[in-house]
């Protein structure tokens, strides 16, 4: 599960990193390994999905055989005026048959069981991608929080540094006592800045430690070339379509709704004639000595051996009005998860657009981003040689300062929502799988 990786600190880009050291970290792969293993939910929607596949098994179990057999002994007294005449032991042994051999309701239970197990094993698919989207949300806000605290603490140290040079300046004359106010206003809230960001990155940490069971380990950052692209193909319909036929929580409305019209058309047969084979075998034994106490027993100690077989036939009349009402509500049922069905289809295309458009704009926003930093790290430069030839004031460059740490976190936190938006589009498409996180793991440093 561990990796040895050279990790440099990924929130402060090439200018400003902190320092690159060997140690062990895990990566997107090792916290979902972790999570499987101990996250609550998936383990929740696990122990769901078995109890989900005995659907089927118990509706088949009305279509075939019934076996029972019972056996009782007893103990018996016969007296007359108080006076014993007789007392003996009893014994009853009985195994009774019967096969359904024309059960309409049944039949339709069970084509309810297999819709309901379906519909189970597609729900526990979707749990299962949820938790693909949820460990790698929670592993990148990590690590958003950790570039956003080491940008804060590069602030802070910058514009420390700058305070420290206009306390000289003021001190030899150079600089007016208000370079020396705002370069301290500007360093106070940056402190303050740091704070928060220390309270965010435990906040992250705590979440990430739900998931997996464990305090959040040291956690692998994106490669520097970490490839961002248009989804594949860039024909929304074509991914609207997919998400039609493979939408895990689509699918299992539809399973609902197919089970729901099974149990309507099982009540619907509640009126239908029931017709089963019966096979019964009676064996008793019985020690009574005499009839009445006087007329002495033939059959004393010998054991007696009934069977009997048939087709036995049942035909409701009327059950107060249960039976009507039962099929009433469960065609009710029936039509409310059918507009469930209806509903999920109609999210399932809205999400999809959705997840679409986001990754579209995810990756212009990474573009900007990076053009952005560019462009702050330039004008900081510029604003550098403004400040020393005098063309530029303290606000001007602690202005430009802070716009390069900016600029930094946000392409930083860019491409990683980038990630989850590339996630979350193939989750509601039904085809986000764990190699779609190996994959990320093998693109980090």
């Amino acid at each position: 599960m561990f990796k040895y990786l050279s990790i440099s600190s990924k929130a402060l880009l090439a200018s400003f990193a902190l320092f690159s050291v060997s140690v062990f970290s895990e990566n997107l792969e090792d916290i979902y390994e972790l999570a499987l293993s101990n996250d609550p939910l998936i383990k929740s929607a696990e122990a769901t999905y078995r109890s989900g596949q005995e659907y089927k098994i118990q509706g088949r179990a009305g279509l075939l055989p019934n076996l029972s057999v019972s056996g009782s002994t007893n103990w018996n007294e016969y007296r007359v005026l108080d006076e014993l005449r007789d007392e003996y032991n009893s014994n009853n042994y009985s195994a009774t048959f019967s096969q359904p051999l024309f059960r309409m309701d049944r039949w339709f239970k069970f084509r309810q069981g297999k819709d309901l197990t379906k519909g189970a094993a597609a729900e526990f698919a979707y749990q299962q991608q949820e938790t693909m989207v949820r460990v790698a949300t929670a592993y990148f806000n990590v690590l958003n929080t950790i570039d956003s605290l080491n940008a804060a603490k590069a602030e802070e140290k910058a514009i420390g540094r700058q305070k420290d040079l206009a306390k000289k300046r003021f001190e030899v004359g150079l600089a007016a006592i208000t370079e020396l106010q705002e370069t301290q206003a500007a360093y106070d809230l940056t402190v303050v800045s740091t704070i928060a960001r220390e309270a965010q990155l435990d906040a992250a940490k705590e979440s990430l430690s739900a998931i997996i069971g464990a305090d959040a380990p040291l956690l692998s950052p994106l490669a520097d070339d970490f490839e961002i692209s248009l989804p594949d193909p860039i024909d929304r319909k074509s991914w609207v379509d997919l998400g039609l036929k493979n939408n895990n929580r689509l699918i299992a409305s539809r399973f609902q709704r197919d089970a729901a019209r099974n149990n309507a058309r099982a009540s619907g047969s509640a009126h239908l004639p029931q017709i089963d084979i019966i096979g019964r075998n009676t064996k008793s034994t019985s020690k009574q000595g005499k009839f009445g106490g006087f007329i002495q027993n033939p059959l004393f100690g010998i054991e007696q051996d009934t069977r009997q077989y048939g087709i036995q036939i049942n035909i409701p009349l009327f059950a107060g009005g249960a039976i009507s009402s039962g099929r009433r509500q469960a065609w009710a049922n029936y039509d409310q998860s059918k507009e469930q069905a209806v509903y999920q289809e109609r999210a399932a295309i809205r999400d999809i657009r959705s997840n679409h458009f986001g990754v579209q704009t995810q990756v212009a926003n990474v573009t900007a981003r990076k053009q952005a930093l560019t462009s702050a790290k330039s004008a900081l430069e510029a604003t550098k040689v403004g400040y020393e030839v005098g063309t530029r004031n303290t606000v001007d460059l602690l202005d430009a300062q802070k716009k390069v740490f900016s600029a930094q976190a946000n392409y930083a936190n860019s491409r990683y929502e980038y990630v989850i938006a590339m996630l979350r589009l193939k989750a509601s498409v039904g085809s986000l799988n764990p190699g779609d996180l190996i994959s990320i793991s093998d693109r980090m440093e």
